[in-house]
């Protein structure tokens, strides 16, 4: 919820997967939150990222890896085009 002011007053904000673009809950202690590096033409860090969640379910499933893979080629493709 957003006050008169424009703060966010809210005590939990909810994620949702990457992936499977489901909630992930305030028990889904497996869950993580990836922030991806942005790199320049040198190859030294830009100070920018791309933040990727993905649900405990995902982890356990063995799928968090090639998600990972392929999101972040979909966002390199994005980016590119």
């Amino acid at each position: 919820m957003i006050n008169d002011e424009g703060v966010t007053v809210d005590l939990y904000i909810p994620r949702k997967c990457a992936w499977t673009n489901k909630l992930i809950t305030a028990k889904d202690h497996a869950s993580v939150q990836l922030n991806i590096g942005h790199l320049n033409e040198e190859g030294q860090y830009n100070g920018q990222f791309t933040t990727f969640a993905l649900t405990g379910k995902v982890r356990a499933m063995g799928e968090a890896d090639s998600a990972i893979d392929t999101m972040w080629k979909k966002k390199q493709a994005e980016a590119s085009a």
